[in-house]
């Protein structure tokens, strides 16, 4: 089992990562925390695969378990959904010593978060991240929120949890788009911040969407110690963190325009890494070639880089983003592969002009 430290002082823990580690999650957190109240939080889907092994694990080790499940999807990260979770705490009688463990993709982690973050002022809570998306990106760094119908996770906090525990195992049940769609987020690591990490995604990406055991642990070692790295240096997003949201921007206004409702979350953030290289270009900050490497990745995934969006609607939704800053449109832009920029110099001309050219 391999072990990542995030070292944030009072809210330090433990990524684990390793194969058929679902059946041991109760056996380390065992080590770290005190058999006390947990609700185990989840969506329909993920609790008839895995529902009953992350639940006995701890019950085997004195956690006194209750299972809550939601319905799958996007749609279901909203206030309305927090509520019948608090009812859930209330119901099995949490206190600040309970636990809240999140077994699923990003929307269970996400929620499951804001909910522990915000019960009593805050509960301790654990992810058990399903999800290629969740495992190398949402359970890491303690990001939780709900979406709001005006802009996505508008409501949420800064929470990390107490650890997380990374199965690969999973990923041999994910539908192949989901798999896919969590590559994005990896490729996204290598622009950002390792050009080897991006060179070898481009060398062994038959192997990573075959499940090849050695290829699936290093990307997913890899994505999560570049986290653990930026999270460590800037935990509340001040300035460094923001790299991480590169695609993001765009991605995420065109998640809000669409209603959570046509995109996945890595298919919108693929299409805002492209327009945010070619924003880049315009800018004179890069070349053609780093633009057209990502969209090889991305296309050899069999991602759309359509929208038929009109590019007004994209705009007039950037500006409600809570990385607006005095009204000033944040982007993450790409120099190299490897190596971006935080801006805020993005005018409307050169925005309009790049959203209005077919990707």
């Amino acid at each position: 089992m391999k072990t990542i430290r995030i070292n944030l002082s009072a809210n330090s823990y433990n990524i684990y990562i390793d194969r058929g580690l679902l059946e041991k999650v109760g056996d380390t957190l065992v080590k770290e925390k005190t058999p006390c109240k947990t609700l185990l939080i989840t969506d329909k889907n993920i609790e008839k695969v895995y529902g009953n092994i992350v639940s006995e694990s701890l019950q085997r080790n004195k956690f006194d378990v209750r299972l809550v499940s939601i319905k799958p999807g996007e749609e279901q990260k909203t206030l309305e959904t927090a509520l019948t979770l608090y009812d859930a705490c209330f119901d099995h009688k949490l206190d600040r010593n309970s636990l809240i463990v999140a077994l699923g993709g990003g929307v269970v982690g996400d929620i499951s978060g804001f909910v522990a973050a915000t019960f009593m002022r805050g509960v301790p809570f654990v992810q058990v991240p399903t999800s290629l998306l969740a495992q190398v990106d949402s359970s890491i760094g303690g990001k939780v929120a709900v979406n709001h119908t005006r802009g996505k996770n508008m409501i949420g906090s800064f929470y990390q949890p107490k650890a997380v525990f990374i199965d690969a195992d999973t990923l041999s049940t994910l539908p192949a788009i989901e798999l896919v769609v969590g590559l994005v987020e990896v490729i996204k690591y290598g622009v950002i911040k390792d050009a080897e990490l991006f060179e070898y995604l481009e060398k062994h990406l038959y192997d990573v969407l075959q499940l090849d055991r050695e290829a699936l642990l290093k990307i997913i070692a890899t994505s999560c110690q570049i986290k653990a790295k930026v999270v460590e240096e800037d935990e509340k997003e001040k300035h460094l963190r923001a790299i991480l949201n590169y695609g993001h921007t765009i991605g995420h206004a065109i998640e809000a325009v669409t209603n959570y409702k046509k995109y996945r979350h890595g298919e919108a953030v693929a299409i805002g890494m492209i327009y945010a290289a070619g924003i880049a270009i315009e800018m004179g900050l890069t070349n053609n070639a780093v633009l057209e490497r990502q969209r090889s990745l991305i296309k050899r995934l069999g991602l759309s880089l359509k929208t038929g969006l009109k590019p007004e609607n994209i705009v007039k939704t950037l500006y409600a983003d809570k990385k607006v800053i005095a009204g000033r449109l944040r982007f993450i832009l790409p120099v190299k592969i490897g190596e971006v920029v935080i801006s805020d110099h993005v005018t409307e001309e050169i925005l309009y002009r790049v959203l209005s050219k077919p990707l």
